[in-house]
């Protein structure tokens, strides 16, 4: 998978291939079906809801979206976090539930 764009899926804690050369992901970021794409991570009135957040802000959900009760992100609370700790925590708990210091 060497040049190739993976993701880091905020409801499983993977990294998961997309298949994509950058160039490619580009492309797919401006043209292809976001819709489909993040259809597990939407709700109504998303739109207004991320509207808000500046480029450096992001959305912690609780229950956390990679547990079993994280899994209708329509009924989970959201808040606003600094996009740093959103990251950390993502890979901290990946680290922690893979069992590694």
């Amino acid at each position: 998978s060497l040049g190739k764009i993976f993701y880091f899926a905020p409801d499983n804690l993977r990294w998961e291939p997309t298949n994509k050369t950058y160039s490619d992901f580009l492309r797919f970021c401006f043209s292809g079906d976001l819709q489909a794409y993040y259809r597990n991570l939407r709700w109504k009135g998303w739109q207004q809801e991320v509207s808000q957040l500046s480029g450096n802000q992001g959305l912690a959900c609780y229950p956390f979206l990679f547990t079993k009760e994280g899994k209708n992100i329509a009924k989970d609370k959201r808040g606003v976090v600094p996009i740093a700790e959103l990251w950390t925590f993502g890979q901290d708990m990946q680290r922690q539930l893979d069992g590694a210091p």
